[in-house]
C-alpha cells in the first residue's frame, strides 16, 4: 500500500468518525400526519425538529362553558387568520384553570380542516423562533405558534427572543404564522413592589412609569390581542360539572345529586376552575361506573 493510499485510509476514517460526532441533518417533518406539532430537540443536538401529535385532545368550542367574550374574540381572530385576513398575536391571561389553552385547541380541532396547524413551543426553545419561523414560512397552511404558560424571571433569554419575534426584527413576520401564548401574568414578569419607586410625576400629577416598568410591560404590549380570563362564579362551575357529566353519560338526575359533591370537591382544592370541574367529572362518573 502506498502512502497515498494511507492517507486516504486514515482520511476516511476520520471523516467517520466526523460523522458519528456531528449531529445529523433532520428529516423534513410529514406535514399530512398531524395538526398539531411539538419543537422537539435530541440529546446533545443544538438543532430542533417538529414532531408530530398524533393524539390531539378533542376538545370542541362548544365544550368550553362561561367563557363566551373570550370565545368569541379568539375564534374571530383565528378565523380571520385561517381565511389570510389581517389578525393579531394573542396573549391569554387571568385565573387558572379557566380554559385558556382549551381555547386555542378547541380553535385548532375548529379550523384544521381549513389548514390551520399548531406547533407547541417550550419556554426554554423560544430562541428557536426564528428557525421556526423559516420552516414554515412557504408553507400554504396557516401555523399557530403556542406558548402555554408563560413567564420568566429575571435574565432569561427566551424573553428578548420573544419580543424580536412579535415585533422587533429586521424580518417582518410571516404571514402565516401568529403566536398565541398563554400565562398566569398579564406582563409576563415578577412585579415587586419596588417597581412604584421608579415611577415619576409631572406638575399636572400624571404618572410615568420608569425603564424597570417598561421593561416589564413592553412584551406583553407586543401581542395585539388581550384576553383576560377570571375566576368562576359557584353557579358557573356547576354549569360546567353539568357539562362535563353529562359528557360522561350521566343522567339529569345523577347530575343533580351530584352538586353537593362537586362543592366539596372545589373547597378541597382552593378553586372552582373548569379544570377542577372536568377532574371532579371523571372522578364522580368513574365511581359510578365502577
Amino acid at each position: 500500500m502506498t502512502q497515498f493510499d494511507q492517507f486516504l485510509t486514515r482520511a476516511e476514517a476520520l471523516l467517520l468518525r466526523l460523522e458519528a460526532i456531528l449531529p445529523q441533518a433532520n428529516a423534513a417533518p410529514d406535514w399530512t400526519a398531524a395538526s398539531a406539532f411539538r419543537w422537539r430537540k435530541r440529546s446533545g443536538d443544538s438543532r430542533g425538529y417538529l414532531q408530530a401529535v398524533t393524539h390531539m385532545s378533542a376538545i370542541a368550542l362548544s365544550d368550553l362553558h362561561n367563557i363566551e367574550p373570550q370565545k368569541q374574540q379568539i375564534e374571530q381572530n383565528t378565523k380571520q387568520f385561517v381565511q389570510g385576513k389581517p389578525a393579531n398575536n394573542v396573549l391569554l391571561t387571568g385565573a387558572r384553570g379557566t380554559g385558556k389553552s382549551s381555547l386555542i385547541k378547541a380553535c385548532l380541532n375548529q379550523y384544521a380542516d381549513q389548514g390551520l396547524r399548531l406547533i407547541e413551543v417550550d419556554k426554554s426553545d423560544l430562541a428557536d423562533l426564528p428557525d421556526i419561523v423559516d420552516l414554515v414560512a412557504q408553507r400554504a397552511e396557516r401555523f399557530i405558534v403556542f406558548c402555554d404558560d408563560l413567564s420568566f424571571e429575571e435574565g432569561e433569554g427566551g424573553y428578548k427572543a420573544l419580543k424580536v419575534a412579535l415585533d422587533g426584527s429586521i424580518a417582518a413576520q410571516s404571514d402565516n404564522v401568529l403566536i398565541y401564548a398563554t400565562s398566569n401574568r398579564r406582563h409576563l414578569m415578577p412585579e415587586r413592589m419596588s417597581d412604584n419607586a421608579t415611577y415619576t410625576h409631572n406638575d399636572d400629577g400624571d404618572l410615568h412609569p420608569g425603564e424597570t416598568v417598561e421593561e416589564k410591560i413592553s412584551l406583553s404590549e407586543r401581542f395585539g390581542l388581550w384576553v383576560s380570563f377570571y375566576p368562576f362564579k359557584q353557579d358557573d362551575y356547576l354549569d360546567i360539572v353539568a357539562h362535563w357529566l353529562k359528557h360522561f353519560g350521566c343522567d339529569a338526575q345523577q347530575v343533580a345529586a351530584a352538586q353537593a359533591d362537586a362543592l366539596r370537591w372545589a373547597l378541597q382544592r382552593g378553586s372552582r376552575s373548569g379544570r377542577v370541574a372536568w377532574q371532579f367529572a371523571k372522578d364522580h362518573a368513574g365511581k359510578m361506573k365502577s
